[in-house]
């Protein structure tokens, strides 16, 4: 067996450990609002959202194509291994360190910002590693800012709209139909979810297969990755994620069935708009967002602004962090990758 082989099945093991823990990292961003609303036990909901996953990552290739050979450009052999290797790594702690703090930060820029960091530390060592700095701004910054906008400005417009059209409404019988609607809402976001979020994982074995000299491109994806992607991200959706479910569930917002109906919805507009335009964003960023722009629409202080906005200083220090673990994890595995 040679070394390339051994390195490349090092680095599709560790993606896959990354796609798990995206999962139950992510698993909120599902089911939170379906779960504080009752619309959902906890169970089944983590059941639908693994299930949805499954569906959505057969659907997610433009995104897989955009992760692959849009963030960094890898050399060919061991060395690019080791960069893909590293900053994999990166994600996955910052994920488990979030995780563990109950912080809903974003997977999909833990993962950039690790790949960043590690091909910046490969390059300084003189490795002939690029990133691509306009697919960065492109890919990742401008939808960066701008999804938590649209979902904030959506949410708030479409909580609006549910308003009037219901006003008259008796609001027991409304409450009822707005929990079975929301079992539709949070499928869609957990669909949503694998389109964006198991994609993000198959670039990533794609990009490690093209710098093993196993593939000549970094955009085609074999089947058995959209299976192997889609099957760990629902189990590790499966699993759970209690302590971020609490934050974005209960700890932004009271909601009630038409509010989380309203902002599961937005979300998962978001996600599949994007998704089709090969555009990486957060799936934590979306629902987050929308959640905050159909609570503002019963007053600004239903927001727990406190809370939001430690859910933002998440955002703004995942990127960076994840990145510096990358680099510390890429010092000494470039040893192992030459």
């Amino acid at each position: 067996m040679s070394s390339e082989l051994i390195a490349v099945i090092a680095v599709i093991l560790v993606a896959l450990v990354f796609d798990y823990t995206n999962g139950f990292h992510d698993a909120a961003n599902a089911i939170a609002t379906s779960v504080s609303t009752r619309a959902l036990t906890p169970r089944v909901g983590l059941i639908m959202a693994a299930a949805g996953n499954f569906l959505g990552a057969h659907l997610g290739g433009h995104v897989a194509a955009t992760v692959g050979g849009g963030i960094i450009d890898p050399p060919v052999g061991l060395t690019g291994l080791g960069i893909v290797f590293a900053g994999v790594v990166g994600g996955i702690v910052w994920n488990l360190l979030t995780w563990w703090r109950g912080l809903p930060s974003s997977s999909s820029h833990a993962l950039f910002g690790g790949l960043v960091g590690a091909a910046l530390c490969a390059a300084w060592l003189g490795a002939d590693a690029h990133v691509l700095w306009s697919g960065i701004v492109d890919k990742v910054v401008v939808p960066m800012v701008a999804s938590p906008m649209v979902g904030f400005l959506l949410g708030g417009a479409f909580m609006v709209a549910l308003m009037w059209l219901f006003r008259r409404g008796n609001p027991r019988r409304l409450n009822r139909g707005f929990r079975r609607a929301q079992t539709v809402s949070a499928a869609a976001m957990a669909i949503g979810h694998g389109m964006q979020d198991a994609a993000k994982t198959m670039g990533i074995i794609v990009l490690a297969l093209y710098a093993g000299g196993f593939q000549s491109t970094k955009t085609h994806i074999p089947e058995w990755v959209f299976l192997a992607c889609s099957t760990v991200l629902a189990l590790g959706t499966y699993s759970g994620g209690w302590r971020i479910i609490r934050t974005l569930g209960r700890k932004v917002i009271d909601l009630d069935p038409p509010q989380g109906f309203a902002a599961e919805t937005v979300a998962a507009g978001v996600l599949f708009t994007t998704s089709q335009l090969g555009l990486p964003i957060s799936t934590t960023h979306s629902i987050t967002s929308a959640i905050m722009g159909v609570g503002a629409t019963k007053r600004l202080s239903a927001v727990r602004w406190q809370v939001a906005g430690n859910i933002v200083i998440g955002w703004v220090l995942t990127f960076p962090g994840a990145a510096l673990i990358a680099v510390l994890t890429y010092l000494p595995a470039h040893w192992l990758f030459s």
